[in-house]
């Protein structure tokens, strides 16, 4: 789920613990996590513990080295540093809430969080200093909101069993006006499906505006017009095919796929235009022993934080969870 989202076989993901089907195994090439000294000054740690029970999904990064990762289980906001693995609770959890995507804005500090409160779509802005909830946005016919990116004037929210995008309007200073959710239909080569079946999921804007979206049931990335909803599937150039797409993080025009089953890795391709279209040119793939189904990342302090989501673990109100680095390409 940023600003700034690969399994064990055998393993269930996050999809097909929803009953959606097996994704295909891809080779990756294997790029070590190792301890090393910060561009941005200081030693950085290969991981970061979070308490445990947390059953993480979406992680998203705001000032300096702070993080924040929500709950699919409860709906709490952990908050914490990168450079300490200090962490604590911004929003306490809740009976019937889970969280998925996150997203920072700078602009007005706000955490937005998409997710579900008792199966019904719901979307939160929460004061990252406070865990102030500001406000509430709940999303008629959602099936299941997944991901977000906020842009100057909207939150974009992609819904996996519903084939449109979710919009909320913001004020010209990025606050929540507090008007009802619009919506935005995908067309074009978008791969239509049976309602409750897994596709959009990650989500995020390339430079020119438009939306990239990938897709966990047919793969591929998607160049998505957010006015008009047509979609164009992307050229991807090199490398292994993206399968399995879950969270995306793109900086600069350096796109990152984590994958929610299949092999544990990250894809990184580079975002090229060409005219009106775009298309990925594939650079390497990012894997570490430590990945553990790893489900969204954020780019922060010059590396990539990937969260160990672990769908599938025993005991998971007990398991152990945390947060790998990666180097950023």
């Amino acid at each position: 789920m940023d600003n700034h989202n690969a399994v064990h076989l055998g393993t269930p993901s996050r999809r097909l613990v929803l009953g959606s089907a097996a994704a295909v195994a891809v080779t990756a090439l294997t790029t070590p996590v190792a301890s090393a000294k910060s561009r941005h000054g200081g030693h950085l740690p290969n991981s970061v513990a979070l308490p445990n029970g947390t059953q993480p999904e979406g992680i998203t990064s705001g000032p300096g080295a702070t993080f924040y990762v929500g709950s699919v289980a409860d709906g709490r906001i952990v908050t914490g540093n990168l450079r300490t693995g200090r962490v604590r609770t911004l929003l306490a959890g809740a009976t019937g809430r889970s969280l998925r995507g996150l997203f920072f804005d700078h602009r007005t500090g706000l955490v937005w969080a998409v997710g579900s409160l008792n199966d019904k779509g719901r979307i939160w802005a929460v004061d990252a200093m406070s865990g102030r909830v500001v406000s509430v946005t709940k999303v008629k016919g959602a099936g299941f909101l997944n991901d977000l990116v906020v842009t100057r004037r909207a939150v974009w929210v992609t819904d996996s069993f519903v084939d449109r995008l979710t919009v909320v309007r913001l004020t010209s200073r990025g606050e929540p006006k507090g008007a009802a959710a619009r919506f935005v239909r995908l067309k074009g080569e978008w791969p239509a499906s049976p309602p409750n079946t897994f596709n959009a999921n990650g989500i995020r804007r390339l430079p020119d505006g438009a939306l990239v979206l990938n897709n966990s049931r047919v793969g591929g990335l998607w160049q998505v017009n957010g006015e008009t909803g047509y979609a164009r599937r992307m050229k991807v150039v090199g490398g292994p095919p993206i399968t399995s797409g879950d969270g995306l993080e793109l900086v600069g025009t350096t796109l990152y796929n984590v994958r929610g089953s299949g092999p544990k890795d990250v894809t990184v391709t580079r975002m090229r235009r060409r005219g009106d279209k775009w298309r990925a040119v594939w650079v390497k793939t990012l894997t570490d022993a430590s990945l553990d189904v790893p489900s969204t990342a954020t780019a922060a302090l010059g590396s990539l934080w990937v969260v160990n989501a672990r769908f599938g673990v025993p005991s998971p109100a007990t398991a152990t969870y945390s947060i790998t680095r990666l180097p950023q390409a």
